[in-house]
């Protein structure tokens, strides 16, 4: 497959890129997908909105009133762009990590990252140092730009891991904030003339062993998915204010809350961290005609009787996992609120079936969006008919790279993308949802690797140890569920297992700690001793079994 030639002169990702011949199928197939030899996403997304839309236009809004126009996101952009190339050396093609939750600096360091000709490696503030450790050994960032009150453990990464990476705090105080530092600049800058398909982002994804994979997308991705569920899906206005639950490191967050509205002239309302009642109020509060959120966020609004404060919705955007088919019949039975329910995947960058409006088939996911194509594959890598279950594969103008060859084929069969999504397609082309098809347990939209959370209980003194999977739950899909044998001596108590929980809080993303702790004399191993989670699994089954219907 021909690449343009790269403005990189830092060639690392053009170097990790898996050989073409393992990439999937891209097809082109809209007009609209294809793309000039030179493009940077952030003049697309930024500057020709400025043009189109007007400096003075609101681009970004706070929970506390703090607003930016497209004009001062451009000009913050840019100075962005300026510190990082004439303080700090940047050059087209060195990363930089950010890491920081969603608030209107963080948007402005993304673009002035993607002008300045870098590629960004977002991350999630909320990850730990053992967390971010991998990210960082894996992509080498040259610099990190980060919110001050997450930055210990940036640092903590930087000395064990990574010396040579210059660490920026932004938010704080200081000559050498970034903030500062960017005030002074003219906010005048020229855009590095990427290739289309240079890389821009490289997206950690969930890993099962606390190593993730790292997605890599183009620039051109990043218009993509506007050209293909933005634009005819989810369809935004310039009247429109866009609330959205994920964080910017999540593409589900960076396409509802920076790709999407800038190209459409939108507003986004940016909150760094909200409760589903507390969401519920901004949008009544701020006027938001467009959230998206988790299908968990959707069903603890209608629990806690707070949809009313939805009324002014135009539309809602489900993704992460699967929505409910009465969590969608109550939004519209309650409010005439029809979710547009999605999958997608951070190998693909954002949704890929999906439907919208008078479209919907309530309890499917949806069909393959504009520029796509779908397809059910049976054990075999056969193509399966309506109505036979089977893995979910995807071919459309953005595909799975990872900057691990050797996993390319784990994703990649045959030219498609396969999601490890067990699905099954209608007669009429809609997608209907089954499971998930590996070992990841989805809670609330989070994915969470089971031994990556074992790995973190048995670091507690206590703990011999410990197996999990996840347990169904009515309001989080699932949760997080241990067995963990103790040391001898040691009474596995609910204090103990608070314990516990709050051990990894402190050493993962208190996501992923587990909720549902047990106590057990020991864990159930093949000959060869290998955990057989499997066995857990049948636990929990037969409880369920168990219990009447109404409890489930």
């Amino acid at each position: 497959m021909f690449l343009s030639p790269s403005a990189h002169l830092d060639t690392f990702t053009r170097d990790h890129l898996p050989p073409t011949h393992l990439w999937p199928t891209l097809e082109f197939t809209l007009p609209e997908l294809r793309y000039p030899d030179r493009l940077n996403a952030a003049t697309e997304i930024l500057d020709k909105a400025v043009a189109t839309f007007g400096a003075d236009r609101p681009a970004l809004r706070t929970p506390d009133g703090e607003i930016w126009s497209y004009g001062l996101l451009r000009t913050r952009a840019n100075q962005v762009a300026q510190v990082l190339t004439e303080d700090l050396g940047l050059v087209p093609g060195q990363r930089v990590l950010l890491r920081a939750p969603n608030n209107p600096w963080t948007v402005a360091a993304w673009l002035g990252v993607l002008k300045a000709g870098g590629v960004v490696v977002t991350t999630m503030a909320a990850l730990r140092a053992r967390e971010v450790a991998p990210i960082v050994e894996r992509t080498r960032p040259s610099i990190a730009l980060v919110d001050h009150r997450f930055a210990e453990d940036v640092h903590v990464v930087k000395d064990a891991t990574m010396p040579s990476m210059t660490v920026v705090e932004y938010g704080g105080a200081g000559a050498d904030d970034l903030i500062e530092r960017a005030l002074v600049k003219s906010g005048r800058f020229s855009d590095v003339a990427t290739a289309a398909d240079d890389v821009a982002l490289l997206g950690p994804t969930s890993g099962s062993t606390g190593v993730p994979k790292i997605t890599m997308h183009f620039h051109r991705d990043l218009l993509s998915i506007d050209r293909t569920f933005g634009r005819p899906v989810l369809g935004l206005t310039p009247d429109d204010t866009v609330a959205c639950s994920a964080p910017l490191a999540f593409t589900f967050g960076l396409g509802m809350l920076v790709v999407f509205p800038l190209l459409a002239g939108a507003c986004a309302l940016l909150t760094e961290s909200v409760t589903p009642p507390q969401l519920a109020d901004i949008v009544q509060r701020h006027g938001v005609t467009v959230l998206a959120t988790a299908p968990t966020a959707f069903k603890a609004i209608l629990r806690e009787g707070r949809e009313e404060k939805l009324a002014g919705l135009r539309t809602g955007v489900s993704a992460g996992e699967h929505l409910p088919r009465t969590t969608w019949e109550g939004l519209r039975d309650r409010l005439g609120l029809r979710i547009i329910d999605g999958i997608g995947a951070t190998e693909m960058l954002h949704i890929f079936i999906a439907a919208a409006g008078d479209d919907i088939r309530p309890g499917a996911t949806g069909r393959p969006v504009p520029g796509y194509r779908a397809t059910i594959l049976g054990p075999d890598g056969e193509e399966l008919g309506p109505g036979e279950s089977g893995r979910l594969a995807v071919i459309g103008p953005v595909g799975c790279r990872y900057l691990d060859a050797a996993r390319q084929t784990d994703y990649v069969v045959d030219g498609w993308n396969v999601t490890g999504d067990v699905f099954y397609r209608d007669e009429d082309g809609y997608f209907f949802y089954q499971a998930r098809s590996d070992n990841m347990i989805v809670s609330s939209g989070y994915n969470i690797g089971g031994p990556e959370v074992e790995a973190a209980i048995d670091t507690h003194p206590d703990v011999l140890e410990s197996g999990v999977v996840g347990r169904p739950d009515a309001q989080r899909g699932s949760v997080v569920c241990a067995f963990v044998v103790l040391r001898d001596g040691v009474v596995g108590d609910a204090a103990k297992a608070k314990e516990i929980q709050d051990h990894v809080k402190r050493v993962l993303a208190p996501y992923k700690y587990p909720r549902d702790v047990r106590f057990c004399d020991s864990l159930p191993r093949n000959s060869s001793g290998k955990l057989q989670r499997f066995a857990l699994r049948r636990v929990i089954d037969d409880e369920q079994a168990a219990m009447p219907v109404a409890e489930q």
